[in-house]
């Protein structure tokens, strides 16, 4: 899906995901998604909102707590340029093996397959509304949003590209500074 001026973009998914706790996972291996082991997941990161250093996925730690964030994913063939749109944004490497991917939601209650190939990926999460997710967990229209786009990459350390919420200022102290 392109249109002119546009480098090629695949979407890979994008639904309103129901979660609990703002996790959100793309799992792989034998990865089982976030087990609550912060070190883990963030072990050598700077940023508290996007953990892979478990190796057997990618853990997004999304603002509101509970109900439905919106997610697209998309896989791009170079890297993108960073939208003036999103508020905060980081970036992390991940190197997916042979065999299935999956997304989930916490205890996977809500989960699906993914089309993502094998290959070494830098992953940019966008995010809006983290603030709004935060305050009000339990509204019932979307108020949280997320765009993670996804390319080939040799693999670096993660980096925080922009924040200016608050909600990623405290995962960021959280999480973060693992480094």
């Amino acid at each position: 899906m392109t249109s002119e001026g546009q480098k090629p973009v695949t979407i890979l998914f994008d639904s309103i995901v129901e979660t609990d706790y703002g996790q959100f996972d793309l799992v792989w291996g034998d990865g089982e998604g976030f087990d609550g082991d912060w070190d883990r997941v963030f072990d050598g990161h700077v940023n508290g909102l996007a953990g892979s250093a478990s190796g057997d996925g990618l853990y997004v730690n999304l603002g509101r707590r509970s109900g439905g964030s919106q997610v697209r994913m998309v896989l791009v063939d170079a890297q993108p340029t960073v939208g003036d749109d999103w508020e905060d944004i980081v970036e992390v490497s991940i190197v997916v093996p042979d065999g299935p991917v999956q997304w989930a939601a916490w205890a996977w209650d809500d989960s699906g397959d993914l089309a993502l190939p094998a290959g070494t990926y830098r992953v940019r999460v966008n995010a809006r509304g983290r603030d709004a997710g935060a305050e009000d967990e339990f509204a019932e229209e979307v108020v949280d949003f997320y765009l993670l786009e996804i390319w080939a990459a040799p693999a670096d350390p993660d980096a925080i590209v922009r924040t200016t919420s608050k909600n990623a200022e405290y995962w960021h102290r959280e999480n973060g500074g693992r480094r």
